[in-house]
């Protein structure tokens, strides 16, 4: 009986404590922050993207990995709705892929042809996860003309609404 109280006192106050932070962010940046700039390259060295030369357009920047379901369906999406109806976005891809050849195949079978579709293979020991704070999970970021961050976790058919 005397273990039941304390189970029951550890149950109530652990319900009680995950009410308490609901508000704030839980992680990565949030809208009206202004996205932090990087420069990534492409595994042949051939093609740089560098944020700040993306200002004066809108910009969907995709962070996700093979590994992560949610995060490469997502990809996808955004990937082929851009392609389609928003020439007024540039989309940013950024894989966390530890191995060129899985990025390789997961593009090939996404069919996934953005010229700005990049793959960082320190995955998450890398500079750019940390500096968008992806601990928590994958994002993607539709930033304005000036880089704030207009939306986050968007899906394909917010897109538009958003442009609009």
């Amino acid at each position: 009986m005397k273990h039941v109280k304390w189970i029951f006192v550890v149950l109530l106050i652990s319900s009680l404590t995950s009410f308490v932070a609901k508000d704030k962010p839980t992680g990565g940046l949030n809208t009206g922050d202004i996205a932090p700039d990087f420069k990534i390259k492409d595994m042949s060295d051939k093609q740089t993207t560098h944020l700040n030369e993306l200002k004066g357009k809108y910009v969907l920047l995709s962070f996700w990995a093979s590994y992560d379901a949610h995060s490469r369906m997502l990809n996808a999406s955004l990937s082929h709705a851009t392609q389609s109806a928003h020439s007024n976005v540039q989309m940013v891809s950024v894989s966390f892929d530890e191995y060129q050849s899985i990025f390789d195949e997961t593009i090939r079978r996404d069919q996934i042809v953005t010229p700005t579709c990049f793959v960082e293979t320190k995955g998450e020991e890398s500079g750019l996860f940390r500096k968008y704070n992806l601990n928590r999970g994958f994002a993607n970021y539709l930033l304005d003309a000036n880089g704030v961050i207009i939306a986050k976790n968007i899906s394909a058919a917010d897109l538009s609404s958003y442009l609009n």
